[in-house]
């Protein structure tokens, strides 16, 4: 497996991640504000869609801030739908997608520029990678907070560590 590889297949860890938490709330809790006042699922969705789509559009030739993007809106309070939460989370991860598999392992040495610094395309993916690793377990905690007893493990329940690893399910990312 090359490293492009490797690393959409994280990326596809994380996102499965991500919707497996979202599908486990209504829509009042994609919206209601994280524990401590902290930003919303919703809030969450779209700060990381507004960024994958920036960074990767254009992802080898151009600035990965586009001017088109207004990151501070990302972080708007809102009420929406599932429905629109689903359309926003799926175009950003469609835009890295897509750019990823443009990639192969010998573009990793190129240059890309991200707010007019320029970066190694490896280093860009993992930045991006650790980013969206960031926001999904933000993601998780929130979920998790608001459904309470009802939480549905999305890892190793508590206490089951040693039939798990008697039949780990959990080690590859969904292709």
């Amino acid at each position: 497996m090359g490293i492009v590889t490797s690393i959409r297949s994280e990326f596809l860890r994380y996102r499965d991640l991500g919707d497996k938490a979202i599908a486990q709330l209504d829509n009042a809790g994609l919206t209601a504000a994280a524990p401590g006042g902290g930003n919303s699922i919703a809030t969450i969705c779209w700060h990381m869609s507004g960024n994958f789509r920036s960074r990767f559009t254009e992802f080898l030739t151009s600035d990965g801030e586009k001017p088109w993007r207004k990151r501070d809106e990302e972080f708007e309070p809102r009420s929406v739908t599932r429905a629109e939460l689903r359309q926003k989370w799926d175009a950003g991860w469609n835009v890295l997608l897509g750019a990823l598999d443009t990639l192969t392992d010998d573009d990793l040495g190129r240059t890309v520029t991200i707010r007019g610094q320029g970066l190694s395309v490896q280093d860009a993916l993992l930045r991006s990678l650790a980013h969206a690793s960031y926001h999904v377990g933000q993601i998780v905690y929130a979920a998790k907070a608001a459904q309470g007893a009802d939480w549905k493990y999305l890892s190793i329940p508590p206490g089951k560590s040693e039939k798990y690893n008697r039949a780990p399910t959990l080690e590859k990312p969904p292709r």
